[in-house]
């Protein structure tokens, strides 16, 4: 854990850039975050005690720059402050370092097999997810574990985070229009989490699917009716026939209770 000296002026989160300013040269960058963070706030609707940084900035030492990977995940914080929501995340403010962080390696290489992965290790992130969409012969997607100061390559796709809750992993999909790989959380058997559009498809396929019932419902007790109708009118045919009898029988003279 990093110390800070607290007699001495540290700035806050307002006082400090939000972000290195640098451009994504790569949508990915932006929409496989968005993704991650979009599944989350659903999953945890009802949580506030974890904070989805995209492209923002942590700040570990007030003299030097934040390093501003493309995500990061941070549990046992405050959801937000207030509603203008975090600029930046500064350490020494939030005490507690990111579990996890997210770097989408762009066409421009930023050295997110090298520096960054020491620098994280240096401060003590506990998971380290690189995703590379142009790699051939190595695997596309890396999730490295802090053992012992080092980071350790995780097997497995996905990879389950106990630390977290969550498990992270690649697989084909749509979002935002693009049919592409996409990373995505699971739980602990390996079942991926539905997107928001998924949610919102299975939602109207439930109430679809209830109105089905209800249509299928309606039409059974429809049937039920009209058939207790026609058991009705046979009856009242039955009575209107034993009528039309007795009568004739009695135009005979026969007494018909006699012939019961």
């Amino acid at each position: 854990m990093l110390n800070y000296d607290l007699h001495r002026y540290l700035p806050s989160a307002e006082e400090l850039p939000d972000s290195d300013d640098a451009p994504v040269d790569n949508e990915l960058q932006e929409l496989i975050p968005g993704l991650l963070k979009a599944i989350l706030l659903i999953l945890w609707s009802e949580r506030m005690d974890w904070l989805f940084g995209i492209d923002m900035g942590i700040y570990y030492d007030p003299d030097r720059p934040a390093i501003v990977p493309d995500a990061f995940l941070s549990l046992g914080v405050e959801r937000f402050y207030d509603e203008e929501l975090r600029p930046s995340y500064v350490l020494w403010d939030e005490k507690i370092i990111p579990q996890l962080v997210i770097e989408v390696v762009s066409p421009t290489y930023r050295q997110e097999y090298t520096t960054k992965l020491d620098n994280y290790a240096a401060l003590a992130v506990l998971y380290y997810v690189i995703y590379s969409s142009r790699r051939r012969r190595k695997p596309r997607l890396e999730i490295h574990k802090l053992v012992n100061g080092k980071y350790e390559l995780q097997s497995g796709n996905p990879v389950w985070l106990p630390e977290i809750g969550l498990g992270i992993g690649c697989e084909r999909g749509n979002y935002s229009g693009v049919t592409r790989e996409w990373l995505y959380w699971y739980d602990e058997q390996g079942r991926r989490y539905p997107t928001p559009n998924e949610q919102i498809q299975y939602q109207v396929q439930q109430v679809q699917q209830q109105q089905q019932r209800l249509q299928q419902e309606t039409q059974r007790a429809e049937r039920e009716a009209q058939r207790a109708e026609q058991e009705a009118q046979r009856a009242e045919q039955e009575a209107q026939r034993a009528q039309k009898l007795a009568q004739k029988l009695r135009e005979l003279g026969i007494d018909p209770d006699r012939l019961t």
